[in-house]
């Protein structure tokens, strides 16, 4: 591997992270987060030269961009890691056995985490952060789109680490080619867990392809079923926020369902959503609904139910009951995020428990699946997997355990 020796520092590097009380690694995480605000034009020249190489009308370009705003938000998050109890040295289980042997089960790092992403620049301090905080080493493979905005990024963490004479191997970005990520994804015995951040394809060459162990942040194709027992003003704010927040994000929403007894509401239910310019692909009965009362209709194919858009479009479709949103999200879900607005109380329970996804809503956004929102302090990916963490991943889903077992000298017989 031509990134062996990057892999070597890294693996011996975390082994000096369990040396640091959690007050020195608080310290240097707001230490960062002031750098961040200090240093502030420095990271938007880098960004813009990443802007300036992706048209703006790609999907991808809200999600790449960095404002004055957005660091600010990512310098609070990792102010808000840094305030979070420490999720290592936990004592999970314990107990003493007839024979006299003590068990006890304890929180510990994974030790290096490898974090593969696209055009998503927050994604750097947001991983740093987390790994920092709960003693894990990271290595980072951004895509080419944000190169220059990583590198910025991962020199100012290093300049932070050094400072506080911490080596600045726990934080390793590799080159943005996909040669080292084929690379990553071999390090057997160097990367002691993966997670990709991404689009579909990306995420499925990474599970098909690596080594190593991987979690799985799958795609959000999220879906929002208004019931025929749903509350309008409600939902005009629910279906507009999910949408229109951001595009890009994967908690944004890709797919209305509607009972068809409140198809008169429709042309209500997305009149906010014009002032977007939302491009609606709708079914047979929606379409008729909003024909003449909605200015970017487009009738709906095969291929728009299913579909994560990243952009200003939504796709609707008409159903005659529960059931039939749930067999829809069960078709075209991704097992993300997925919401109910309606009153009705026994049917929402009935949604929460039947839909299969990592965040079930009733009468609320799917917007707001966010590590930093369920006040993790920041995520590391959303998983949508079973075998392990689900949803906002943070801490605590970045950490393993280990057994210690304290005896007298027993033996088995």
């Amino acid at each position: 591997m031509q990134l062996k020796e990057t892999f070597e520092k890294v693996k011996r590097a975390s082994k000096s992270l369990a040396l640091l009380s959690d007050e020195q690694r608080n310290v240097i995480l707001n230490a960062v987060a002031d750098a961040i605000i200090s240093n502030k034009v420095r990271i938007l020249k880098a960004n813009a030269e990443d802007l300036a190489k992706m048209s703006k009308e790609n999907p991808l370009y809200d999600r790449l961009q960095l404002t004055d705003a957005r660091l600010e938000g990512i310098a609070s998050d990792m102010r808000n890691v840094a305030t979070l109890p420490t999720p290592l040295g936990h004592i999970t289980k314990q107990k003493t056995l007839p024979n006299g042997l003590r068990l006890c089960r304890v929180s510990v790092p994974f030790g290096v985490i490898g974090m593969i992403y696209e055009a998503r620049p927050n994604v750097t301090f947001d991983v740093f952060s987390l790994c920092f905080k709960s003693g894990n080493a990271c290595v980072l493979k951004g895509g080419k789109d944000a190169d220059e905005s990583n590198r910025e990024e991962v020199a100012l963490i290093h300049e932070i680490l050094e400072k506080y004479g911490v080596s600045k191997d726990v934080v390793a970005l590799l080159p943005a080619t996909h040669e080292a990520t084929g690379e990553m994804l071999n390090a057997v015995g160097y990367v002691d867990l993966c997670i990709p951040r991404g689009g579909r394809k990306l995420i499925d060459f990474v599970r098909d392809t690596a080594r190593i162990p991987v979690i799985e942040t799958g795609a959000g194709v999220v879906n929002t079923y208004f019931d025929k027992e749903g509350d309008l003003e409600m939902g005009k704010a629910i279906v507009n926020n999910a949408k229109t927040r951001r595009v890009s994000v994967c908690n944004a929403l890709d797919c209305l369902l509607i009972h068809e007894d409140r198809l008169n509401d429709l042309p209500a239910l997305c009149e906010k959503m014009a002032e977007k310019h939302v491009i609606i692909y709708a079914d047979t009965h929606a379409y008729a609904a909003l024909d003449g009362k909605y200015s970017y209709l487009e009738h709906a194919t095969e291929d728009s139910f299913g579909t994560e858009f990243m952009d200003y479009k939504l796709a609707i479709k008409t159903v005659a009951s529960l059931e039939e949103a749930l067999q829809h999200i069960d078709e075209n879900g991704s097992g993300h995020s997925e919401a109910i607005i309606t009153m009705n109380e026994q049917t929402a329970r009935k949604f929460q428990a039947h839909v299969d996804a990592a965040c079930v809503y009733w009468n609320a956004p799917t917007s707001f699946t966010d590590g930093a929102q369920f006040g993790l302090g920041a995520e590391i990916g959303i998983s949508t997997q079973k075998l392990g963490p689900r949803g906002p991943m943070a801490l605590e889903e970045i950490c393993t355990y280990k057994w210690l077992i304290e005896g007298e000298g027993q033996t088995r017989p």
